[in-house]
């Protein structure tokens, strides 16, 4: 009798995998995928965050790196068993290269591989010291000139930077270059991470009072330390802040807090930076291989210029310098814009006693912070997903698995389901004349966040206040100038105001770049985030992955790491992986590299 499981199906596409890569059979790997294939690939093969799409590009890669790359032993994993649904089987499988060991991900339509995920796992000779390769701790015997463990970390710490050079340095000590610096801790790679606040956390505790985090604990945790299980699903800032605290002192990690980084200049010839920090009022040289650019997925503060604005009489912030409201109480404030940040300000605002309007200019995508749990994220991240044997790591793959150039088709469902779950709390809002949309291809939160990072709220209570005028709303309108005491909108409506907070997003990160190291070298590399995907305010040609985000750039040996809590966890581990790689000597032959179509 025919063994058609979906074991067996995974196995046999396996097995032919291998053999004709083994055998160096381009052609006849090219052949295994369906003709509408995507093959997404996390350094293992492109030493790259690169996305294949169609038969000619994977072509183009294997011919490129197959004869360096070396990949076999593909073999499925036996602790997770392969399914299939509605004409789809799906895998996990392990795999081999020359260098490394990673993990993937497949997809069959019609016996042939529809979606292809291979990951880096780790490197060969330089696996993390965990499991059964933990470190002892305490050295037993007698030893007349050992040094304790206090002892040691205080050496590292008064010697690197003087004495000895970082290989790494991270500009940014938010929960990016935190998880960073702890990946590449394990992996023995000397790094300083610089932060210009006093303590790790501090970009959270220094926030408005109100922010917490819309994302769910199970989507959030950071790498090796899983929140514990009484953790609130929806941590305060300051909550979080001191979790980053603790994170960061029991990693060990080496963290110069209240310093700023003044310049970074990159020496061709000797492969090296110069980054000059201040500290303790002291400016200090440091000379790493590698930079990174930890300082936030949003990049700079983005302040709109308005006529009048230098001769408005109260206050104007912008919404990363705003600090809560207990200042404000009977004050009239204008909140500029209708996405996040501005709901939070707008809402603790209101309970403090303000008088507040929120100035929305243009469509805001909400979802309710319930509906997305329950219908956008609870099979992935959830008390349901954990209780059904889903973890973090097979989670974050899962969603990795799923080409960005199809994502949208998967999350049309779901926010159509939303949608009419919460047709009445739609219906209040626009009866309030709140502009809403769904994306531009009613795809939802996500999509929005991943092509320009903005644009949307998960609504944890402001569209109440909003939908019931509480929240003064006015919407469909700009700006035409500030007067000593107002703002005049363009329909010559005026608004007074003792503060104006501009809840206006931010910048490419690439703008730190021009900062730090120069004009020339941002335009370098161009624009950070965004698919390429043609929607407002991600610009084509398509990309296929994350401008520039945790992958090489056009400039030597300069990263970028950012995004939300989830995007740190998961794509620490990759770029972590590629500067142990550089640092070690392997061979890292960049396929893909991406082209420049967008300064910022």
């Amino acid at each position: 009798m025919l063994d058609d499981s979906p074991q067996t199906k995974i196995d046999s596409i396996l097995g032919k995998l291998e053999k004709v890569l083994a055998g160096g059979d381009i052609d006849a790997a090219v052949n295994l995928f369906q003709a509408d294939c995507y093959w997404r690939d996390l350094v293992t093969f492109t030493w790259n965050l690169k996305t294949m799409e169609g038969h000619d590009q994977v072509r183009d890669m294997l011919k490129s790196q197959l004869a360096s790359i070396k990949p076999d032993r593909f073999r499925q994993d036996d602790k997770e068993l392969a399914s299939q649904n509605d004409g789809i089987t799906d895998g996990w499988f392990e795999f081999e290269t020359a260098v490394a060991r990673g993990y993937g991900h497949i997809r069959l339509k019609n016996g042939l591989i529809w979606t292809l995920l291979t990951t880096m796992s780790e490197l060969k000779g330089h696996e993390e010291p965990k499991g059964s390769l933990r470190p002892m701790g305490a050295e037993h015997g007698s030893d007349a000139g050992r040094r304790t463990w206090k002892e040691k970390r205080e050496a590292e710490a008064a010697e690197l930077g003087f004495t000895t050079q970082p290989y790494t340095v991270i500009i940014g000590g938010g929960q990016g270059g935190i998880a960073l610096g702890a990946r590449l801790r394990q992996l023995g790679v000397p790094t300083i991470i610089i932060e210009k606040n006093e303590r790790p956390g501090d970009s959270w505790r220094k926030r408005y009072k109100s922010l917490c985090l819309h994302d769910p604990v199970w989507y959030d945790h950071l790498p090796y330390i899983p929140f514990p299980e009484n953790w609130p699903v929806f941590a305060p800032k300051d909550k979080i802040g001191d979790w980053l605290e603790m994170y960061t002192k029991v990693m060990e990690l080496n963290y110069w807090g209240s310093t700023t980084c003044k310049s970074a200049r990159y020496d061709e010839a000797a492969g090296e930076w110069t980054v000059v920090v201040e500290r303790d009022r002291q400016e200090i040289v440091l000379k790493p291989k590698q930079l990174v650019l930890a300082t936030g997925m949003s990049g700079k503060a983005n302040v709109p210029k308005f006529k009048g604005q230098d001769i408005f009489q109260g206050e104007q912030q912008h919404s990363s310098q705003h600090p809560g409201p207990d200042a404000y109480k009977g004050k009239k404030v204008v909140v500029v814009g209708s996405n996040n940040s501005a709901h939070d300000i707008c809402a603790a605002l209101w309970e403090g006693g303000a008088d507040v309007t929120m100035l929305q200019r243009s469509s805001t995508h909400i979802v309710k912070s319930d509906s997305l749990m329950e219908i956008g994220l609870g099979d992935l991240y959830s008390e349901r997903a954990v209780a059904s044997g889903m973890t973090t790591r097979k989670a974050d793959l899962i969603f990795a698995s799923l080409p960005y150039r199809i994502m949208h088709e998967f999350q049309v469902p779901i926010y159509n389901k939303i949608r009419d779950k919460d047709a009445a709390f739609y219906q209040r809002l626009e009866d309030a004349g709140f502009l809403l949309d769904f994306g531009d291809d009613e795809s939802g939160l996500f999509m929005k966040y991943l092509r320009r990072g903005s644009g949307y709220y998960i609504d944890v209570g402001a569209c109440d206040l909003v939908a019931d005028g509480r929240i003064k709303l006015v919407s469909g309108v700009g700006v035409e100038k500030l007067t000593e005491t107002s703002i005049v909108l363009e329909n010559g409506r005026e608004l007074e105001a003792d503060l104006v907070v501009y809840a206006t997003g931010y910048g490419s990160m690439n703008g730190w770049a021009a900062d730090l190291i120069s004009q020339e070298v941002a335009d370098k590399v161009g624009k950070c985030w965004g698919l390429g995907s043609s929607t407002t305010k991600d610009p084509g040609p398509w990309e296929g992955e994350q401008r520039n985000m945790w992958k090489p750039t056009q400039q030597e040996a300069l990263w970028f790491h950012g995004g939300n809590l989830h995007q740190s966890r998961h794509y620490s581990q990759y770029l972590s992986l590629q500067i142990k790689a550089r640092k070690e000597g392997i061979a890292t032959e960049v396929y893909g590299l991406q082209d420049v179509h967008h300064k910022s």
